[in-house]
């Protein structure tokens, strides 16, 4: 770690901001030097510099690209309709990303961003910081020592909040999405409606997403996705059903038991050895999961966004270092975004998409 790296963030101010730590992470990286700064809101520049020890500041981010010349850039801005455009500038000019999820808005914009990563060996790494604890490998474990017998099938819901329905699928989902990915790999079909006040979404109902996410339209989202091996996934999500406590995270069940987790870092993870997955009706009992195990004390000190963003960016360091893909790379932010884009295709054709999907741009433009 002897080498020192040069750092550029670029942020937005109004428009999705610096994310949720992408900006500051790098102060706590002995071996990074955080060269400079960019927001096009010339007013917060001020404040950027302060939160990120930058020496210089621009309001015009490709002017600090071409001119700082960054070994790594963090992309903040948790507004979608940008995302493409300062990937692809940065990995163009051969310079490692650090970004915010979601990915993007839709899988044409994802292949660009990888091709321009492939062209000039970018290396991209995203912000799904439950991807990077060390308790993914201990669900691995987990399931590996056969705690829960054969996986049938994982269920996932969103926050269900005042964003429930299609933003959410799009905004946490995603991060359910890539859960479903790492644990049973990519999805073979997805089967899912989409409503709006009751009724079907139509081509009415289609408006501008919150937060640059795009096209957007629906209040409640069901999908199912067939994995392999036989396996099942489900993710739903409804506007306004939280209930006052989240239900956000991912179930795997299996034929001897079932193991939730989570998202943050490390997450939270519980195990339920009960193949009824009924724990009121046969008397069995949840138990706390650690990195050393079930019912284990943990002993991993780090915790929270901040620890989060840390264990990506060394992980990102890490994969330039070593020539190879970040833990959570542009592929794994394709398939999240291919997984989130065939709900809507689903939708549109009125029964099961096939995956790989074949509509590279949002599905909901399509509808008639």
């Amino acid at each position: 770690m002897a080498t020192t790296y040069r750092v550029a963030v670029i942020g937005s101010t109004g428009r999705g901001n610096y994310g949720h730590g992408i900006d500051t992470v790098w102060r706590d990286l002995p071996n990074v030097e955080v060269a400079a700064v960019a927001d096009d809101d010339k007013s917060a520049l001020p404040a950027a510099v302060k939160a990120t020890g930058a020496k210089e500041a621009f309001a015009d981010y490709r002017e600090m690209l071409d001119r700082v010349k960054p070994q790594f850039v963090g992309i903040g801005p948790r507004w979608l309709d940008r995302h493409r455009e300062l990937a692809v500038a940065c990995a163009e000019r051969g310079i490692h990303i650090y970004m915010e999820k979601p990915f993007c808005r839709s899988l044409q914009e994802a292949d660009e961003i990888i091709a321009a990563c492939q062209r000039t060996h970018a290396k991209l790494a995203l912000a799904h910081q439950t991807r990077y604890s060390p308790m993914i490998e201990t669900v691995r474990r987990l399931i590996a020592e056969g705690k829960i017998g054969r996986l049938l099938e994982l269920r996932g819901r969103g926050k269900e909040d005042r964003r429930g329905g299609a933003e959410d699928l799009w905004v946490l989902g995603s991060h359910i999405m890539n859960l479903i990915v790492t644990f049973a790999g990519p999805a073979e079909w997805c089967f899912a409606q989409v409503r709006q006040g009751g009724h079907l979404v139509t081509k009415a109902d289609v408006a501008a997403g919150a937060e640059g996410i795009g096209p957007l339209a629906g209040d409640r989202v069901a999908a199912t996705y067939g994995l392999a091996d036989g396996v099942t996934a489900y993710f739903a999500t409804q506007r306004g059903a939280g209930g006052g406590k989240s239900r956000f995270g991912l179930q795997l069940l299996g034929t001897a038991g079932i193991i939730e987790i989570t998202t943050g870092y490390p997450g939270t993870v519980a195990y339920l050895g009960d193949p009824a997955w009924s724990p009121g009706r046969s008397g069995a009992a949840w138990q706390p999961v650690s990195t050393q195990g079930v019912g284990q004390k943990e002993t991993l000190t780090e915790s929270g966004a901040h620890a989060g963003n840390l264990a990506a960016v060394r992980d990102l360091i890490a994969a330039v270092e070593e020539d190879r893909e970040p833990l959570c790379g542009p592929q794994d932010g394709r398939a999240t975004i291919e997984m989130i884009s065939a709900v809507f295709e689903s939708h549109r054709l009125g029964g099961p998409a096939k995956l790989p999907l074949q509509t590279l741009v949002n599905p909901l433009t399509l509808l008639k």
